[in-house]
């Protein structure tokens, strides 16, 4: 298993919207596609209250490849994208990393 930390930084005061946007739109999109999430998470005690964290599971490279392509090729997402994003962008910059597990950790 891989595993894809992305980390979305919002636009100040639209963290409310992207957390709406993941749990009413992007989750169903996401399971029509097989994508699966290892989890969500949002800054308690930190740097920024304006930041979410999740994590993907991938059985592969080539199984993100192929889900996370036809994910963002989808009509479907482009539309609902558009239509959370009508009033300004809701993230100002979004970082993600492959991730491996090692040897001894309690994720396999």
């Amino acid at each position: 298993m891989l595993y894809e930390l992305r980390i979305y930084e919002c636009v100040p005061g639209k963290l409310p919207d992207l957390n709406k946007r993941f749990s009413t739109i992007t989750l169903k999109i996401w399971e029509k596609h097989g994508i699966k999430q290892a989890g969500f998470w949002t800054t308690v005690i930190g740097e920024s209250n304006m930041t979410l964290y999740y994590m993907l599971a991938w059985e592969s490279l080539a199984d993100r490849e192929k889900k996370w392509n036809a994910f963002q090729a989808d009509p479907e997402w482009h539309a609902a994208r558009a239509k959370t994003e009508e009033n300004g962008a809701i993230v100002a910059k979004v970082t993600n990393y492959i991730l491996g597990p090692t040897p001894y950790s309690s994720v396999k």
